[in-house]
Parts: C-alpha cells; sequence; structure tokens
C-alpha cells in the first residue's frame, strides 16, 4: 500500500522538486520510504512518484518506481494472487530479481498489455510508462478500493491517491467545478468520475486508459476511459441452478479463499471486528484453521453510544482471537473533526469517518495491514433499505397520491424530535426526512434516489447560488436487465455508488491517513460474480437480511451471539451539531462567508440553520453536509 503522485508536463515547465513536493504530502500514505524519477522525452517531462508503506517484500527489490525494460511504473495497491501470476510468468520465461507484486506487474503487462488486469485478484491503482512506444497506461481495481485522480489543463497531467499532490504544482488551477459542488450536496461526496476541481476525474471503477504521447490529448474530456469489468455483466447472467445447500457451500469456499489471499503479508495483519455478521464471517473463517491467533480489533466511544465492544468481545472469546478493545472518548472524536479536510481533500461527508480513523489510529500500534468486512450489506442484501423496499414498496404504490401528499404535509408539520418512542430510534431522524421524498414517488428507481439524496434535483435549485447542471451518476443506472428485481437493482446501484464513494473512499483515508493497510475480502470479484448470480430469497429471505452469510456464520458462532439490531458506526451529529460544534457551525455557516463565496444560496442555507436550531432536528444531516463542505473550502480554497 502506498501513496502515488506524477506528472507528464508537455510545457517541460515541471522539476524533480515539484514532483518532491507533490509525493511529500502524500507520507501518511507511505512512511517507509520515497522514490522520484524524472524522465525526459522529445514531447515531455514524466514524473514518477511513490511514498511506500511496506508489506511484501521489505528489500530494496519492492522500491519504487520501477522498471523493467522500456516499462516504469507507480503502483498503489495489493495483487493478492501475484505470486501463482509470477509463477506463470516464470514458465513462460520470465526473470524476477524480487518478491513484489509490482514486479510482477511490469512482466504481466510486457507479457500480455492491458489484458494483465484481467488476471489480477487485488486492489490497485496504477501508472505505467513504456518508454518504447511512448505510451501511458493508467488502471484502477473493478471496485474501486483504490483511489485514482488525474487532471489535463494547458498541456499538464497529472495523477494522484490524493488531490492534495495536485496543489504542489504551480501551474496546477484549483477551479470549483459547480456541478459537482451540487453533487456533493445532494450525496455527502463527489460521485465517480466526478471530482471538486475543474479539468480533474477520477478512473471510474473497472476501467482503464491510455495516452499516446506523441499524439496526446488537448483536454480531459478526450481521454476515453475503457471498460475492462463490469457488475453486471454479473446481474444479467441468468441465475445458478443450485440447491441452497451447495450454494451455501461455494459461497462459503470463495469467502475462505479471498480471506486466505487478504492474510499473504510480510508485516503483521489484524482484523476489524465488529461482533456483526459480516466481520465476524471473515473472523471465523481465518481463525478456523489457524493455531495462532487472529490479532481483532473492536472500537467503542461508550459516551456518545457508540459501543459495539460487548458483541465483539464475545464473538472474540468464542473464536479465540487475541483481541484488543479500543475505548475512546466523546473528546477524541470532537478533535478529529478539524483534522478531516486535510486528509479527505475532495468534500466528504460521511461522519462514520471518525471512529473509523480512530480505529485505525489505535491498530496501527499493533499491526501494519487490517482487514475489514465492506460490501458485505451490498453483495448479500444487508442493508435496512432493502428490507422496507421489499416491505413496504408495493404497499406505498397501493396509497393513493392524494393520500401520500397529504402524509407528506403532515411530516413537514411535524418535526422528527415530536416523534414518541422512534425519536430515540437509530438513525431515525435522517430517515424520516427521505421517507417525505419517497412518498412522492415510491417506483424503485426514485425509492433509491430518495434515499441516497439529501436533497432533491428540484430543491437543489434553491440551495445553490452558483449555475450547476445535474452530473449524470451511476444512480439513475438501468444496466440491470435480465431476470431484474427491486432487491438486486438495489444492491447493483449501490455496489457502484455508495460502496465506491462513500464506504471505500471513507476506509482508504481513514486507514491511510494512520498509514495502516485496509483489505476487504469481499470485494474479491470472485464473491460479486457469483453472488449476483444466486437467486434472490438465498440473500433476503422471509424478513431475514443476509440469509446464506447468517448461515455460515452460524456454522462457527452460536445463533444466540449474533442475534442484535444492526447498530452501525453512528455518531450523534445533531446533538453535536447543536452543542459542541454549535461554535463551529457558525463559525463556518456565517452569512458573510456564504455569500463570499457565491456557491450556495444564504438565503435557504439561513432557513435550513434556523429550522434545525428550532426543532427540526432531521435536518442534521443537511447542516453537516453544508458544514464539511465550509471546513474543506476553508482548507484547500484559501
Amino acid at each position: 500500500m502506498c501513496g502515488i503522485s506524477g506528472f507528464t508536463d508537455f510545457n517541460k515547465k515541471s522539476s524533480l522538486e515539484i514532483l518532491g513536493q507533490m509525493t511529500a504530502t502524500l507520507a501518511h500514505r507511505g512512511p517507509d520510504g520515497d522514490g522520484m524519477e524524472v524522465l525526459e522525452t522529445e514531447t515531455a517531462q514524466i514524473g514518477l512518484g511513490h511514498r511506500r508503506l511496506a508489506i511484501l517484500d521489505l528489500s530494496d527489490h519492492g522500491k519504487q518506481p520501477m522498471q523493467y525494460q522500456s516499462l516504469w511504473i507507480c503502483f498503489n495497491g495489493e495483487i493478492y494472487n501475484f505470486a501463482e501470476i509470477k509463477k506463470e510468468l516464470s514458465q513462460l520465461g520470465h526473470i524476477f530479481v524480487g518478491n513484489s507484486d509490482t514486479e510482477m506487474i511490469l512482466h504481466a503487462y510486457a507479457e500480455w498489455g492491458e489484458k494483465c488486469i484481467d488476471r489480477f485478484i487485488g486492489m490497485f491503482a496504477i501508472f505505467l510508462y513504456d518508454t518504447e512506444k511512448n505510451r501511458i497506461f493508467c488502471a484502477r481495481d473493478r471496485a474501486g478500493v483504490k483511489p485514482f485522480f488525474y487532471y489535463l489543463h494547458e498541456g499538464l497531467f497529472m495523477f494522484a491517491s490524493e488531490l492534495k499532490a495536485f496543489h504542489q504544482h504551480p501551474n496546477f488551477q484549483k477551479e470549483i467545478n459547480t456541478d459537482a459542488v451540487a453533487s456533493f450536496m445532494q450525496y455527502g461526496n463527489v460521485p465517480t468520475p466526478h471530482c471538486i476541481f475543474e479539468n480533474c476525474l477520477k478512473i471510474k471503477p473497472g476501467h482503464y486508459f491510455k495516452m499516446d504521447l506523441q499524439s496526446p490529448p488537448r483536454s480531459i474530456a478526450e481521454i476515453d476511459q475503457i471498460q475492462y469489468w463490469n457488475v453486471y455483466d454479473a446481474y444479467n447472467q441468468p441465475k445458478l441452478d443450485l440447491s441452497y445447500p451447495e450454494a451455501l457451500n461455494q459461497t462459503e469456499a470463495i469467502l475462505q479463499s479471498a480471506c486466505d489471499y487478504r492474510m499473504v503479508s510480510d508485516v503483521p495483519v489484524g482484523v476489524f471486528l465488529s461482533g456483526g455478521y459480516d466481520s465476524s464471517c471473515v473472523t471465523a473463517l481465518l481463525q478456523k484453521e489457524r493455531t495462532e491467533k487472529l490479532k481483532t480489533f473492536t472500537i467503542g466511544v461508550p459516551d456518545i453510544g457508540l459501543n459495539e465492544a460487548p458483541y465483539a468481545k464475545d464473538v472474540a472469546k468464542h473464536l479465540g482471537t487475541d483481541h484488543t478493545e479500543i475505548t475512546c472518548t466523546q473528546k477524541d472524536a470532537l478533535e478529529l473533526i478539524q483534522d478531516l479536510p486535510f486528509y479527505f481533500d475532495e468534500p466528504f461527508a460521511d461522519s462514520s469517518a471518525i471512529p473509523t480513523t480512530l480505529v485505525s489510529k489505535m491498530a496501527r500500534q499493533d499491526v501494519t495491514v487490517a482487514l475489514s468486512a465492506d460490501a458485505g450489506d451490498e453483495i448479500f442484501a444487508g442493508y435496512n433499505r432493502y428490507d422496507y423496499m421489499l416491505k413496504y414498496g408495493k404497499k406505498l404504490n397501493r396509497i393513493p397520491g392524494f393520500a401520500r401528499k397529504s402524509m407528506v404535509s403532515i411530516m413537514r408539520a411535524v418535526p422528527s424530535d415530536k416523534i414518541p418512542v422512534l425519536k430515540n430510534k437509530y438513525n431515525f431522524h435522517n430517515r424520516y426526512e427521505k421517507l417525505k421524498n419517497v412518498l412522492k414517488n415510491p417506483s424503485d428507481e426514485f425509492i433509491m434516489l430518495s434515499l441516497s439524496q439529501q436533497f432533491t434535483d428540484e430543491q437543489m435549485k434553491e440551495v445553490m447560488k452558483a449555475n450547476f447542471t445535474i452530473q449524470d451518476t451511476l444512480y439513475k443506472s438501468n444496466e440491470l436487465t435480465n431476470g431484474r428485481t427491486p432487491l438486486a437493482y438495489m444492491m447493483a446501484i449501490d455496489y457502484q455508488t455508495y460502496l465506491l464513494d462513500d464506504i471505500l473512499q471513507k476506509v482508504d483515508r481513514s486507514t491511510m491517513s494512520q498509514s495502516l493497510e485496509g483489505r476487504e475480502p469481499f470485494l474479491d470479484q470472485r464473491i460479486i460474480e457469483f453472488a449476483a448470480r444466486l437467486p434472490d430469497d438465498y440473500k433476503y429471505h422471509n424478513g431475514v437480511k443476509k440469509r446464506i452469510l447468517r448461515d455460515i456464520v452460524h456454522q462457527y458462532i452460536p445463533k444466540d451471539l449474533m442475534d442484535r439490531p444492526k447498530m452501525g458506526f453512528a455518531i450523534p451529529i445533531a446533538d453535536w451539531l447543536k452543542n459542541e460544534l454549535r461554535d463551529l457551525v457558525e463559525e463556518y455557516i456565517s452569512e458573510s462567508t456564504i455569500k463570499e463565496q457565491g456557491l450556495l444560496n444564504w438565503d435557504y442555507i439561513s432557513k435550513l440553520k434556523y429550522d434545525f436550531f428550532n426543532g427540526k432536528k432531521e435536518y442534521d444531516t443537511k447542516i453537516w453536509y453544508v458544514l464539511t463542505f465550509q471546513m474543506w473550502y476553508a482548507k484547500w480554497m484559501k
């Protein structure tokens, strides 16, 4: 795991010093060393910068940038099956000097070209330059675990793991993309492939692009991303003809392989254990065949009601892991907030980044690699919204339009904090707010969009002062064509949107902020390619979410240790905003600040702020979005 950055400067106005400054901003991603190389060609300067977090082959043979024949590479990630591919390449006559997956990639590309990535099981962001063909190749893994930003404007191409590297180049023009601001206000992140800055994009998951330096693109719009993998290819195949016991055995076998691959490391490895089904599954499968105890980690912040430690402790004790409980205070959590804009250098609003960063910080004291169980919900139907869709979607559609409209009017008049009993339920206030939009149009597509957005497309006309257009996103994808069901539709959309731009971005920045490599076994492509073809009933059955995953876990952990409500990494944002963070709200969400920027409509924002502080607790996430954007702006635009 590392941080990569660099440039291809057709104006030849860059330097090794600039490359060093760009690379230095990523030191937290790779504290074990750096490497830089500037290559001069007839057409351009090519700069390759790398910060190393040594995981495989700790010797100098693993250092980057790395060269093999005419190929140079900067690589961030891990190719878990590199040993098998290396063996195949050796049989084809390739000779290796070290034992790193980076060296394997160079040889694989020399042998198979861009088709080499079809063989990779892993997470990766790759920049590769071929001096002989004078061509660049850039690629990103199938799920988008590893970030890859790129910029092209006025003859300067740059790439990096994080946007902060671009700021170090004197010719980077940090012009805000107002369309992206609007998208952030809707989703709490800037959806891929878009970026907060003009002339800047992200490589989409499962995509790559090539750039011929003899006839380079003149603008970023001329760079064509080529898709080599698509989750819909699996969803659109016929369902597998397997009995449930057969499906259970095969699912477990694939999960076992994925987990085992992610234990390959030359440094200590641990597992994040919440005590829920996903992390318990990973832990159980890894511990069952090992005599050495796994290191497991759980975080609790008891004074804000976030404490999964007792559940995780019981699971860890049953499985026999070497377990560490990490207890933090509300003060620890609050102190992180003003640091977040540095690590999340594109606006990002998922407040669970706070506990994720805290547990990463503590785990880093004992291990360099930590496995997490992200994507279990998206693959095996674990989210409550799937439950709501299947239980209530048809019922909502049967309610006459005028009746639904009346219900929305009543909800607007009654704040969520006035609803007895429910007001104390997990995430109720945000769900109450989103239900208003769901009632307007309870179709599958609109329910999914409403549950994903804080502001509708129509509301954005009031939120924004600057001109903008609604960006195309995969939230509105219509690629699911074969055997479409509401459940398959929602899971496929989530896999390409919420998982990518929220969950994976959160885990990458949070772990790497502490120089910790995060690995996600559930994101092994073999799992989604198999699970997408299982009947819905194997994943969601009679109101039971993650049916097949639960049954795998119950083989190793008693059911009575596992059955409890889904907790999530919830932070009491509403209470914080009204109390501990009130000064931050007043500082950053002020009339002078909002009007000076000219991006948001102060009349709308001021009313939102007033309503929130006067009882509309359901506006907490909206206020948090505005606050996190304002804090990002203060950090990176002033």
